[in-house]
């Protein structure tokens, strides 16, 4: 499968006068050579859980430079070839954590003066490879085959295949795979490339629903309402959506994260199947990546704010469009502040990673992870669509995504770009130029908080304050009934549970037990309900819950419930919390599991864990 060119003459001139790449997160020297096509040619081998194989890189030289340096981690390689020939190669003997090591090709004499070269590497995947995750078949719904997934963000493609693992470098790609079972890849499959849906007036699906047998119905049912709606709303916010078809993969429980805005195939949680249809707003974040993200992705991992923020911020756009006004839109980023100040508690308020640039220089992405480049981002546009008006501001957005569509950008090349589409507009250009923008950029912490219109969460805090009530005082005419939720969305409910979590006094035990059994909470399909239920009664120290919280988090591997229900069942029974984790080691993807004996290392330690 391939993709269509990225970068343009412009972007290879400008990156060619830059010494220092704008990405610290990677050892290649792709400031000197550039990748500008990707082959892979693939063996799937199950039996070994290995991916063998070789990759030909088509790198373009911007510098005079004898030696090719390119990112691997865990990689065994076996040859190299320099234009057809062998070449003299090094893999370093030792790893430069957290970034893995460096391969470096020697290129001859004879090439010095070539332009572009093609480099030919055999290579095989290792069982430390952190971008796969494999599964026997006892691991899988219907237990018959195996399974193996990728998940490369943020910088584990380099445990895949040698590469420049930055986003700072865009290029074509064919994947050519063989394997004993079905494959799908992101990507235009051969003969798909030249799909146009709606064609001479004929009408054709544009979005595709992929899953195991016996969930694909209920993934059709949980997403063919919205995803349309969602595409042709993200159209007009921006323009026309530029990769043909829009599919979502539903991945087994093990999946890290919600989504992941692969090109065309979004991988997804199957948390987000909960048949009730109130999870789908996840569709519309990983859609908004196929404008930001995929067609303009940040430079480095220091800039995450510009995939994420931007992402939230048409996320949000999109749930106005779809289901009726700034209201829910403001509903959403209220549910996302509250995200924002749980990952501002988690690193403390002057942390390095509270920052909207942040300094990665020799650290690994992964430790800055959290939800502040995208609530923080987010809050960042709207407080820039606030300054110059609605109607100004969205006359930008598709000037923005059209300026650097296909290409990699920075912060300092966001603000270039909003101060020269604004220079011509005298109120505007005051605005924006008076602002300040260093504050922004580099002040840890909270960013000024907007002016939401609170009428649907209202009605949520009220409920809480009720439950409160009954919590403080004997003499509270309160009776909790299944109608006090009736007319709420799951997003409501989510924000009611959320005021009764910490800082708030937590209720006691048989309240919380009430809660569940009159709300109906702990039965409920929908994972973003219950997990927070579960949270509710661990805070509360309710033991009826310790059991369920943990079968829960043995068999829901998206990181988000992993963090929350670890943390919070360390608290109330370690014994249980560390039953609970070797005994489902395996089920965890590598980065998730990475991530939980770090909060045991921490919490056994006698630290807090984060």
């Amino acid at each position: 499968m391939a993709i269509r060119p990225i970068s343009d003459a412009a972007a290879e001139k400008a990156a060619a006068s830059i010494h220092q790449p704008r990405d610290p997160n990677t050892l290649s020297n792709y400031n000197a050579w550039r990748t500008k096509r990707t082959t892979a040619d693939f063996n799937i081998d199950f039996d070994a859980k290995k991916v063998v194989g070789h990759v030909t890189l088509s790198l373009a030289r911007l510098a005079k430079e004898p030696k090719i340096v390119l990112d691997t981690s865990y990689l065994d390689i076996t040859s190299v070839e320099v234009a057809g020939s062998k070449a003299d190669y090094e893999l370093a003997p030792s790893r430069m954590e957290p970034y893995g090591s460096p391969l470096t090709i020697q290129v001859d004499d004879k090439h010095a003066n070539e332009d572009e070269l093609d480099v030919r590497i055999g290579m095989q995947t290792t069982k430390d490879c952190t971008g796969l995750q494999w599964f026997d078949p006892a691991q899988t719904s219907n237990k018959k085959h195996p399974y193996m997934f990728s998940q490369c963000q943020a910088i584990h493609g380099r445990s895949l295949f040698p590469c420049q693992d930055t986003p700072d470098v865009k290029s074509q790609y064919t994947f050519n795979i063989r394997s004993p079972l079905p494959v799908l890849a992101s990507g235009l499959s051969t003969g798909a490339r030249d799909f146009q849906p709606g064609k001479d007036g004929k009408s054709g699906p544009r979005s595709t629903v992929w899953t195991g047998p016996e969930e694909l119905q209920e993934c059709q049912w949980e997403f063919e309402h919205d995803t349309e709606p969602y595409i042709q709303a993200a159209e007009k916010i921006v323009y026309p959506y530029a990769w043909t078809t829009y599919n979502v993969l539903v991945l087994p429980p093990s999946f890290p994260y919600g989504g992941m805005e692969n090109p065309m195939y979004t991988f997804a949680t199957p948390t987000l199947i909960s048949g009730d249809r109130q999870n789908v707003d996840v569709i519309a974040h990983e859609l908004a990546h196929s404008w930001s993200g995929n067609l303009v992705s940040n430079a480095s991992w220091e800039h995450f704010w510009l995939n994420e923020g931007w992402t939230v911020y048409l996320e949000r756009r999109l749930q106005a469009a779809v289901h009726g006004g700034d209201q829910y839109r403001d509903f959403s980023a209220i549910i996302g502040w509250t995200a924002l100040r749980e990952g501002i508690e988690r690193f403390g308020e002057e942390h390095e990673f509270t920052k909207l640039i942040v300094d990665l220089k020799g650290k690994d992405p992964d430790d800055a992870f959290s939800t502040i480049p995208y609530e923080k981002g987010s809050t960042f546009l709207y407080y820039l669509e606030k300054l110059v008006g609605k109607q100004k501001w969205d006359k930008f957005i598709p000037h923005y995504f059209t300026t650097y569509k296909e290409r990699s950008v920075d912060s300092y090349e966001f603000k270039a770009t909003l101060l020269d589409f604004f220079a011509s507009d005298a109120d505007a250009s005051k605005k924006l130029n008076d602002l300040d923008w260093d504050t922004w950029f580099y002040k840890p912490g909270y960013p000024p908080k907007p002016d939401f219109d609170t009428t649907l969460a209202d009605q949520c805090y009220a409920l809480a304050e009720k439950w409160k009530s009954l919590n403080s005082s004997s003499s509270s005419d309160f009776t909790p009934s299944p109608s006090d939720i009736s007319n709420f969305t799951a997003n409501q409910i989510v924000v009611f549970l959320e005021a009764l979590l910490a800082p708030s006094p937590p209720l006691t035990p048989s309240l919380v037990e009430k809660m569940g059994s009159v709300y109906g909470l702990a039965a409920s399909k929908n994972v973003e309900l219950v997990s927070r239920y579960y949270l509710v009664g661990l805070q509360a120290k309710t033991e009826s819950l310790y059991e369920p919280a943990a079968e829960l988090v043995g068999k829901v591997g998206r990181m988000k419930y992993v963090r929350w229900l670890f943390r919070e069942l360390m608290k109330v029974d370690l014994a249980l919390a560390r039953r609970t984790f070797e005994g489902k080691r395996e089920f965890y993807h590598p980065i998730c599991r990475g991530m939980v004996e770090k909060m045991f290392r921490e919490f056994e330690g006698g630290g807090e864990v984060k």
